[in-house]
């Protein structure tokens, strides 16, 4: 019961962060009344929610009204520079699709969309800046696994807002990258590539790549969580068009969720497929052995596995041949 009733704690999280209420009340406390006319939100609701919170203790209720503890402040307010607000509105995403598991189990098809109160754009925003939460304070371990790295360019396939494509050019200061990503995605790695003073290094190209080509001319590619929204066959039509727009001799590099031949260790690959499964079309998490069909079927050879990781850091590498 207590694993079935862990929504409850998620959905109040979920609610402060799609409403942002954490951000506003870290600017100034308030009462109910006063923030619930704020927001634009029902008293009574307003209420009963931030009262649930304070409950958590992510809230201090006082005489006075309800405000946010320092600690707090810093994950739940976007005033924050290290809030994590994204990876929150996108687990309220998922939350929302996983809630019709039933009903995919019978259907097949992935959930019904239905976009947070924040709009469709708003999310979309969230899904980028989660991953950049997720990716962003691991990426240099990351890299390290990877061994000694040199390359002349980079094709980062579906980079999003640019968080690995910075971490690889700062790894390597002579080499520069192409960052390959849905046109409205472009602005947003724009942005935080020129923060990150490496725009002059990096060619931002808009395009999808499970059915456009890909920019030509590098010699090492990132395929960093991309397959398992993929089926099987869309990956090797993808790892195909990678394998084409590779040098001769180039590698490809792929960070994803990998399996054990059970497809049930470890755990977080197991359930993690089944958020493809309500999710996407035909995703999945997939096991070492499919990896290496697939890419060996797509022309490349000597695959390895360099890294196997609980979650989403495992690492796998491949040559064209």
């Amino acid at each position: 019961m207590e694993t079935v009733r862990a929504f409850q704690p998620a959905c109040l999280i979920s609610a402060a962060a799609d409403l942002d209420i954490l951000t506003v009340l870290s600017r100034r406390p308030m009462s109910a009344v006063a923030l619930a006319e704020t927001l634009r939100c029902d008293v009574r609701a307003t209420t009963i929610l931030l009262d649930a919170l304070a409950a958590l203790a992510l809230l201090e209720k006082t005489d006075a009204g309800y405000e946010v503890p320092p600690g707090v402040a810093g994950l739940l307010s976007a005033d924050s520079t290290n809030n994590v607000l994204a990876a929150l509105r996108h687990q309220a995403n998922c939350l929302r699709r996983w809630s019709q598991l039933a009903r995919v189990v019978r259907d097949g098809g992935p959930a019904e969309r239905t976009p947070s109160i924040r709009g469709e754009a708003a999310d979309i925003e969230a899904f980028i800046g989660a991953m950049d939460v997720f990716s962003g304070p691991i990426a240099p371990t990351v890299i390290e696994r990877l061994g000694p790295l040199k390359f002349q360019r980079l094709l980062d396939i579906g980079g999003a807002s640019g968080t690995w494509t910075i971490a690889f050019l700062r790894a390597v200061p002579s080499g520069t990258a192409v960052l390959f990503d849905l046109p409205e995605v472009i602005p947003l790695a724009n942005e935080r590539l020129a923060a990150a003073n490496l725009i002059d290094r990096a060619a931002l190209v808009p395009g999808d790549y499970n059915h456009d080509d890909l920019p030509g001319g590098a010699d090492l590619a990132w395929l960093s969580a991309i397959a398992h929204q993929n089926s099987r066959e869309q990956n090797r039509a993808l790892l195909a068009r990678i394998h084409t727009a590779l040098t001769a001799g180039g590698t490809l590099l792929i960070r994803d969720v990998v399996l054990d031949r059970s497809r049930t260790k470890p755990p977080a690959g197991a359930l993690f497929a089944v958020n493809m499964l309500v999710g996407t079309e035909g995703g999945n998490s997939y096991t070492f052995e499919e990896y290496r069909d697939d890419l060996t079927t797509a022309g490349f050879a000597d695959v390895e596995l360099l890294y196997q990781d609980e979650g989403m850091h495992s690492l796998i590498r491949a040559r064209k041949a």
